[in-house]
């Protein structure tokens, strides 16, 4: 037989001849295992599901033209898309000023089939324009006007060139060049915020009114990635598209990093609570073990057995328990990982089998090292006094 062997049968029926107090520290590292490995693939993947959920917030980047542009096009705004990845979502607007009888509004010209996907928060009566001539409504001037879904309201544009008196004119009598147009409501827009203020319509009816091909004052866009990274994006759209200044929209790049460093010192605080607990359950096992073993191991160094051959013996019943409960918590903690993500995150994970020697070792190495003190006690035995019984 060779020693290998022997010796791997020697530390396996040792461990199985006290299966119970074993038991318990395999069951230690087992626990301890998965939560580690549960908590570092959050934690790997935290960043991806943190973002996810903040962007149900809105987006988190903006592009304006820069101080020398009066519009972006739509050919710089797809360039500055290019220009960076991960986005998800982009929505682009037009604002101009208008008039229903006589009163200023503002109206915005947008593709209306992407404002659910940039901005998920949106609570609309009724529905958004699918026809021509359809208009959105912000919840503030439907109250103002009295406009409900259904109605109809002919709204007034005054190109920058018309012939018009300076401030004081009543623009709603016959002024030269002003154009109108009558949109039906399909729906009130009620968001809490400055999207109330607004009249919302297609991109095709809002060049219709105004005649001319739309130049974009603002795109919104939502982009999975860290504070880092969107940082670096910044900067790629300042490098490679000159008529485009992006901005990060701070209130959700903020709030996403701070959440993110208080979940991360969470993690790391679990984690090492649970390796210190790791560390006393073994310790505390191993020690009844040497106290237990105390007569034999007295026998064995009377008999010549050095401290070395009595330390590896003990050490590799430790470290064979801390390699199952290591292997074990690899598998289980993807489990645990998987029920946080998806009842805290609403979200799945992927399973990382890099993770898997990771674990091992990590839970090799607490279970050395909860072994050193009780195997050193093991070669304190002195054989004279334990074969006499004291």
């Amino acid at each position: 037989m060779k020693r290998s062997t022997m010796y791997f049968r020697m530390i396996t029926a040792s461990i199985a001849r006290r299966r119970s107090r074993m038991l318990v520290a395999l069951l230690a590292v087992t626990v301890g295992a998965t939560i580690l490995a549960g908590l570092v693939m959050v934690y790997y993947d935290m960043p991806r599901q943190m973002g996810e959920q903040f962007l149900a917030y809105g987006a988190n980047m903006i592009l304006v033209p820069n101080g020398d542009s009066e519009g972006m096009t739509e050919d710089e705004v797809q360039e500055a898309i290019g220009a960076i990845g991960g986005v998800e979502s982009d929505i682009s607007y037009c604002y101009e000023s208008a008039t229903i009888n006589d009163a200023p509004i503002i109206i915005t010209g947008c593709d209306l089939d992407k404002t659910y996907a940039t901005s998920p928060y949106w609570q609309i009566e009724g529905a958004l324009p699918s026809k021509p001539g359809e208009i959105l409504v912000g919840l503030e001037q439907a109250q103002f006007f009295s406009l409900h879904v259904g109605d109809t309201v002919s709204i007034a544009y005054l190109p920058p060139d018309a012939t018009a008196a300076t401030a004081g004119v009543n623009l709603n009598g016959a002024v030269e060049g002003k154009v109108f147009q009558g949109f039906t409501v399909s729906g009130i827009l009620d968001t809490g915020g400055s999207e109330e203020n607004y009249f919302f319509m297609s991109d095709k009816d809002m060049e219709a009114l105004i005649g001319r091909s739309l130049t974009y004052d603002v795109t919104e866009l939502r982009i999975n990635a860290d504070a880092d990274e969107l940082q670096a994006d910044v900067e790629k759209i300042e490098a490679n598209v000159p008529g485009v200044s992006p901005q990060l929209v701070k209130r959700i790049t903020e709030s996403q990093t701070t959440v993110l460093s208080k979940l991360s010192a969470l993690v790391l605080l679990v984690t090492v609570i649970t390796l210190a607990l790791i560390m006393i359950t073994v310790a505390t096992t191993m020690t009844a073990v040497v106290t237990e073993r105390r007569r034999e191991i007295g026998l064995r160094k009377a008999l010549g057995a050095s401290d070395g051959s009595i330390m590896f013996e003990f050490m590799g019943e430790g470290l064979l328990i801390g390699f199952i409960g290591g292997l074990l918590g690899s598998f289980l903690g993807f489990g645990f990982a998987y029920l946080v993500s998806t009842n805290v995150f609403n979200s799945t994970i992927t399973f990382l089998p890099a993770l898997i020697p990771v674990t091992i070792i990590v839970a090799l190495a607490v279970t050395a090292l909860a072994c050193i003190l009780p195997v050193r006690n093991a070669t304190k035995v002195d054989p004279a006094l334990v074969l006499k019984g004291e």
